[in-house]
């Protein structure tokens, strides 16, 4: 299926901050997951891509365990997950993903993240259809053959298979697949003892919007202060 390129920007953050902001997301997910389905990984398939992802970005056990705990305890704050959509500076369309535990403070805050860059909160639906969601898997290729691989995953919800490079230029193997076949594929690869670097939920843009240096500079600083707020999990753009 050829190459994966991936859409990207350049990020501005430190490596620790970057690391804090994971834990942050992925402690939230947790508790979500464990709300949802409960602790036992073994028949809670979200909690399992929690692991994966918790381990891919070096979160300590420790933590891992305090969310779960945090989760099942009685006076635990529960999150809610909601998408924001708007657009950048230059056409560029913006999907938000937040989890909080106030709805109106987050509501607020994006709205004034999205003024204070330029760019303009809309509605539900203005943004989403320019975007498909889409289970991502990225894996260490060691070991793999993608041509085997293709064929073995194809009947498991595979859409997309490619090869592509991580933040620090390592080579990885990206397969994609549709929302609803996301436990298929997890649950084939489990099959397979292959373990996902990460497991994601993401919406992948079905059109993408040409822009300048300038202009993506312009674009890159309204995600940056929208990342930086704590009730932001993924800021997901169609800008090439």
């Amino acid at each position: 299926m050829g190459r994966i390129f991936e859409v990207r920007k350049a990020t501005m953050f430190a490596r620790w901050d970057r690391m804090a902001k994971q834990f942050t997301r992925i402690g939230k997910e947790i508790v979500i997951a464990v709300k949802a389905s409960g602790p036992d990984v073994a028949t809670n398939p979200a909690l399992r891509r929690c692991f994966q992802n918790a381990k891919s970005v070096g979160m300590p056990k420790d933590r891992v365990e305090a969310a779960i705990k945090r989760a099942m305890g009685k006076d635990t704050t529960s999150y809610e997950e909601i998408m924001y959509e708007g657009y950048a500076p230059h056409g560029v369309a913006l999907l938000v993903d937040a989890a909080t535990d106030n709805h109106v403070r987050t509501v607020a805050n994006v709205k004034s993240h999205f003024n204070k860059g330029h760019g303009a909160m809309g509605n539900s639906g203005s943004v989403s259809f320019q975007f498909k969601k889409m289970g991502v898997f990225k894996l260490k290729p060691e070991g793999l053959d993608i041509e085997d691989l293709e064929l073995e995953l194809i009947d498991f919800g595979l859409d997309e298979l490619g090869e592509s490079t991580d933040d620090e230029g390592n080579n990885i193997i990206v397969l994609r697949c549709a929302f609803v076949d996301f436990g298929k594929l997890q649950k084939a690869l489990e099959d397979k003892s292959i373990t996902p670097i990460s497991a994601e939920l993401e919406w992948i843009p079905t059109t993408t919007v040409p822009v300048t240096d300038e202009q993506a500079e312009d674009v890159s600083k309204l995600i940056e202060r929208l990342e930086q707020d704590e009730d932001v999990n993924k800021v997901f753009h169609n800008m090439a």
